[in-house]
């Protein structure tokens, strides 16, 4: 059986479409061990598509994906883990791991070698190495010590994943990938909801990995520090270009070749204009000599002769000016794609006092926040840290008012109007379609509302969908574009760049630079920390808030 350094995916013109919408035109790479290639595009541009193309669970038009050896095991996270009633965390992680369906082959092979059935022999063999492969001989003993290890509690193990808490599920999903034993790696999205430790651990992680990997991400500081190569999805075009030698070469490279394509362009049009500028002219000066020949009075025939050939000449020239320009090779303008521009709507301002917490306490799932005495002032930029399961989710809906305390009082100051954006992304589930929950949630007219959503890239192939059928980055960009709808003098943000592209990142940094209300903020994006410049940083521990520090 190969080690885990020894397997390579290769990927051939891989082609798909959606409908009659093209999303991936003939995309080509290969990932040889050792490499960490880094997939980025705008939102929609197909890289949920093409990593579950590469893991197998969906097919592509045309093109193919070949695993070297063959019997190489390749593993894929999604983005969004999927959440069973009747599935606990322990046969959860045996599944995502590919633990569980070995051991099923492997428990058929050993029926079918009991019951002498021909070809059982090299069947067993074959199931037997990817048991072992994947580590499930000792799967038990490392589930036990990875989840103590990220402080999950070990009756949790047994819990239906279906009622895990969101930090809980952050935690699962990083055991997860700690758990794997695949010799090709397929990762959508796994920063997601991971805290500061939780990102530290798996960027260890990845960067040890030996293997063939590859990994569609949104942050920025996480690629910086692991991807040693980039495949950059063109959302024009559909294909792939591959950039080598991590993050930093290639926003220099990219960079470097977009200005470089935007001068050659410029060359190409300052010719053609030239060009063009002096067929003109010699065509016109043409023109004028005939006519000044017809016109004249001139009765010399040599002289008539001379003025209507150097009439032809000019005439001649302009034609070979012409032709100078059909040969020029025309040089494209660089193709400039949708992006998201928005600010947030102000609405006036509210009083010094935003909202306050007085000996506050909940108590929900076997879990106590409190008891809390906090207060937001007007104009603060406040960040809330903290693990995965501490109660920052929690204690932003307690001041949202959409968690109940069991005592203690909240209050909001008057004029205040909160805009949110919920971790879940669930503001328009139940609607019948995205265009309906906007309507409702805005009372914008049909056409209002499609134009505002058509802002934040959302057409007619969106908005009359089920919001449950959209992706995280669609539900994601139609919860932001309510901040635009209606004016608010404060935000409260739960892992806002959850799901967002790089581009609408760095749109919604800028809508938040020039927004002059109050903000709260659970993230653990640290660029997206970073611009948010936050006044004030709480840091929550065990449902108490254990530190308050003025940022000056």
């Amino acid at each position: 059986m190969p080690s885990p350094s020894s397997a390579t995916l290769v990927a051939r013109s891989i082609t798909k479409h959606f409908g009659p919408s093209l999303v991936l035109d003939a995309v080509s790479f290969t990932v040889p061990p050792g490499m960490r290639l880094g997939v980025v595009a705008p939102n929609g541009t197909g890289k949920s598509t093409l990593l579950r193309i590469l893991a197998g669970l969906e097919e592509a038009d045309s093109g193919t994906v070949e695993v070297l050896p063959e019997s190489a095991t390749v593993g894929y996270l999604a983005q969004e883990p999927e959440r069973r009633a009747d599935e606990r965390v322990r046969d959860a992680l045996a599944r995502r791991t590919g633990v569980a369906a070995a051991d099923a082959a492997l428990a058929a092979a050993a029926d079918a070698l009991g019951a002498g059935d021909p070809g059982a022999d090299d069947r067993y063999a074959h199931a037997l190495d990817r048991f072992l492969a994947l580590g499930a001989a000792d799967f038990d003993a490392r589930l036990g010590t990875v989840c103590a290890d990220l402080g999950l509690a070990p009756a949790l193990l047994d819990a239906p994943t279906a009622v895990l808490s969101g930090g809980e599920a952050a935690r699962v999903s990083l055991a997860g990938v700690l758990l794997a034993q695949f010799e090709v790696l397929l990762l959508d999205e796994p920063t997601n909801d991971l805290d500061f430790d939780g990102l530290s651990r798996l960027e260890r992680f990845v960067h040890d990995w030996t293997g063939a990997l590859v990994m569609v991400s949104h942050d920025r500081a996480f690629l910086e520090r692991t991807v040693t190569a980039v495949l950059e999805l063109d959302a024009h075009s559909h294909r792939a270009s591959e950039y080598h030698g991590g993050w930093l070469a290639y926003r220099d490279e990219r960079a470097t070749a977009r200005r470089h394509a935007e001068e050659a362009h410029e060359r190409f049009v300052s010719q053609r204009d030239d060009l063009l500028d002096r067929s003109r002219r010699e065509r016109s000066w043409a023109v004028q000599g005939v006519n000044k020949v017809r016109k004249s009075d001139e009765t010399d025939k040599h002289i008539r002769a001379f003025r209507t050939a150097s009439s032809e000449q000019l005439a001649a020239k302009a034609k070979r000016t012409e032709r100078q320009i059909e040969r020029l090779e025309v040089v494209d303008k660089p193709w400039e794609g949708w992006e998201l521009r928005f600010d947030i709507a102000a609405a006036a301002k509210t009083s010094t006092r935003v909202v306050s917490l007085d000996g506050v306490v909940v108590e929900r799932d076997g879990f106590r926040l409190g008891p809390l005495t906090f207060e937001a002032s007007a104009g603060e930029r406040i960040v809330i840290t903290g693990a995965n399961g501490s109660g920052k989710t929690t204690l932003l809906g307690v001041i949202l008012g959409t968690v109940q305390p069991a005592s203690g009082a909240r209050r909001l100051g008057p004029g205040v109007v909160v805009g949110t954006l919920e971790q879940a992304r669930s503001a328009f589930m139940g609607a019948g379609s995205l265009l309906d929950g906007v309507v409702l949630a805005t009372s914008l007219s049909l056409s209002e509302a499609r134009s505002l959503l058509a802002k934040f890239g959302l057409a007619a192939d969106h908005v009359l969908r089920a919001p449950a059928s959209l992706s995280p980055g669609e539900r994601t960009r139609a919860e932001l574009a309510l901040l635009m709808a209606g004016g608010v003098n404060a935000l409260v943000l739960d892992e806002p760049t959850n799901h967002l592209d790089l581009e609408a990142i760095e749109q919604l940094e800028g809508a938040l630079a020039r927004f002059r209300g109050t903000l709260l903020v659970v993230s653990h994006d640290r660029r997206f920390l970073d611009a948010v410049e936050p006044t004030r940083v709480l840091q929550v521990d065990g449902g108490a808030i254990v530190a308050d520090e003025v940022v000056t």
